[in-house]
């Protein structure tokens, strides 16, 4: 039997990658990307300014669209896809892998996209403050909740054909990419060590939802994937 809890980590993983999914809407839902000319500090200032119209759309099926769109425009998800999926893409065939990018798209927006609305309904603040500059550098942010302590979020982008992409996210000092790539090691640790419970697992996850990443996926031929891996 597949035992099939993507974040079936307990505790830190799992309040992580709630914490981190609402920091990605909070922060990054632009109404289109970023020029990669601009300023990446304004731009991830800027990104904020739509969330609070996406999240007062009264049901789960008009506020997907709007995160789907996010992820497609503003994250480079094949990149951190290919990341998370880390040695098990050896693993894979090539058509597996493009799959995966497909459900891990899927799942990120039908797992996510209610308690990311239920978070900025408590009163989520999101602000620029500071940046470090180079190849590895950084965009320092903060996001605060009422009277609770402020979360720091540092936002790692990417020019990616003439705009930006965020391509991880470091939320007290954890990072989104690395929390995703040991959550799915505990998949295949849970499944006797199978790599190929992978795509069982995320399907069987994505399945109560929309299925627009893997309808996508087909009707373009996964071309938007391939070049992934």
């Amino acid at each position: 039997m597949l035992r099939t809890n993507l974040l079936g980590c307990p505790g830190a993983s799992r309040s992580f990658f709630l914490i981190a999914a609402a920091v990605m809407f909070v922060g990054a839902f632009a109404a289109s990307p970023a020029r990669a000319s601009t300023d990446p500090t304004l731009f991830v200032g800027n990104l904020g300014s739509q969330l609070q119209t996406v999240a007062a759309q009264p049901s789960p099926l008009q506020r997907q669209p709007g995160f789907r769109r996010l992820l497609e425009e503003d994250f480079d998800v094949p990149g951190i896809s290919r990341f998370v999926l880390g040695r098990f893409s050896r693993v894979l065939t090539p058509g597996e892998q493009q799959q995966f990018v497909c459900y891990f798209e899927d799942y990120v927006v039908l797992s996510f996209g209610d308690r990311l609305s239920q978070f900025v309904a408590d009163g989520a603040a999101f602000k620029v403050t500071g940046s470090r500059p180079g190849a590895d550098g950084a965009i320092f942010s903060q996001i605060s909740r009422g009277s609770g302590q402020a979360i720091r979020v540092d936002w790692h982008l990417i020019p990616f054909a003439g705009v930006y992409k965020v391509s991880d996210i470091v939320i007290d000092g954890v990072s989104m990419t690395l929390s995703g790539r040991s959550d799915l090691e505990g998949v295949v640790q849970r499944n006797g060590g199978r790599a190929e419970s992978i795509l069982p697992v995320m399907r069987q996850e994505t399945a109560s939802g929309s299925t627009r990443g893997m309808d996508r996926c087909r009707s373009i031929g996964v071309e938007h994937v391939r070049a992934a891996f």
